[in-house]
This record gives structure tokens, sequence and C-alpha cells, in this order.
């Protein structure tokens, strides 16, 4: 399902819809990112992932795929609610989707996602994840599948939220962005700044190596 900018924000899209293309790519092969950003929020991230895409310009040449905490027994309203406050098209992330720049890719209820060889990947939740969450699978194949052009973000999270994602694989960047007060929940994003990951004191895109 894909939201295109502009269009009505009250009201819902009949159902899933192949992904367009940005303006200006048709006919032609889709714009390959110079950089896969991850962005995790746990509980009360709607409201920082809304900030976060009003900051960012809507032509960095990178890709963002958005993984929050969703509840598994609702249908999730991100896309369209996401749409509103971002230039870019917003799509629900799809099994083998292609991933292309200048895009927003929001997971869907009930799936761990993961990248790799340019396309998302959609799976059942595993049995048994142990303290691994959606946010973790997802960033450690972001990690593995791009190395120092993967960028991970933690908007809002609490306990180890986003911990074991790029740093556990050398040579991968990372990016960090707190919002004051961590979202509005205390705890929020100090984990992965106190394990040296984050950094929030650059800015939006505040970049570095990861030993």
């Amino acid at each position: 399902m894909t939201q295109k900018p502009g269009g009505d924000p009250g009201q819902q899209a009949p159902g899933k819809q192949p992904a367009t293309p940005p303006a200006g790519h048709e006919g032609g092969p889709p714009p390959v990112p110079l950089a896969v950003v991850g962005v995790g929020a746990s509980a009360g991230g709607l409201d920082a992932f809304k900030r976060f895409l009003q900051a960012v310009p809507a032509q960095t040449g990178m890709a963002y795929v958005l993984v929050p905490h969703l509840d598994p027994s609702h249908e999730s309203l991100l896309v369209e609610l996401l749409a509103r406050h971002t230039p870019m098209p917003v799509s629900e992330a799809e099994e083998g989707m292609a991933v292309e720049a200048d895009r927003v890719y929001v997971i869907p209820p009930s799936r761990y996602l993961a990248i790799g060889e340019g396309r998302l990947r959609l799976s059942a939740p595993p049995e048994s994840a142990g303290h691994q969450t959606a946010i973790d699978f997802f960033r450690r194949s972001l990690a593995e599948a791009y190395a120092e052009r993967a960028i991970g973000i933690v908007l809002s999270g609490t306990g180890a939220h986003g911990t074991p994602g790029p740093a556990g694989h050398q040579g991968a960047g990372a990016a960090g962005h707190r919002p004051a007060g961590g979202a509005g929940r205390p705890g929020c994003s100090g984990t992965r700044v106190g394990a040296g990951v984050l950094d929030g004191r650059g800015g939006l895109f505040h970049r570095h190596p990861v030993d």
C-alpha cells in the first residue's frame, strides 16, 4: 500500500496497491539509495516519526525504513498518517519490494522485516525471539546488507531496544536523533546513547563509524 503525498488524508486506500515510482523515474530503473536509514520506535513513537519525517528533506538520495512497535491485533494506519508529514511516497513494506531512494517504507503488523540485495523481506515473528525485537531484527540485517551505507536511528524505546543493531558489525555506519524528553517517555533512547552507538549531539544525521 502506497500513500501518495497530497492525497485526501481522510480517505483510506481501498486495499494494497503496487508501489508507484517517484516522479521523474517512469520508464527507467528505480533510483538506488545512497544509504538506507532504519528508524525504530516503540511506545509513543508516532509523534516522533512525524517530527522526524517533517525534518527530513524530500530528496536526500536515501531510503527510510520505519519499524515501530505495532499492535498485532489491529490494522496499521501509519502509512496514511505519516504520508501527511512528508512529500516522499510512503508505502507499507511488502515481500520482495525493491528499496528505492527518497521513499519511506513502514513495517506491517505481525511481521518481522529484513533487508537484503536491495529488497525487503517479510517473515512471521520467530516463536522464540528472546530479547530480539522487530527493531533489533531489522537493524541487524540492515548492518549486514549495507555496512557503511547503513544508518540506524532509535527515536523512542525502553530497555535494550535497538542495542544489538549496527554495533555488532564492524564498519557499519550509525546515526542518532533523540527528541527532547525521549519522545515523552523517561528512559527513551538512553540505551543506544549509553552503548556508544547513537550520539544525538551532532544533530539529525550525525554519523560516525562503529568499531
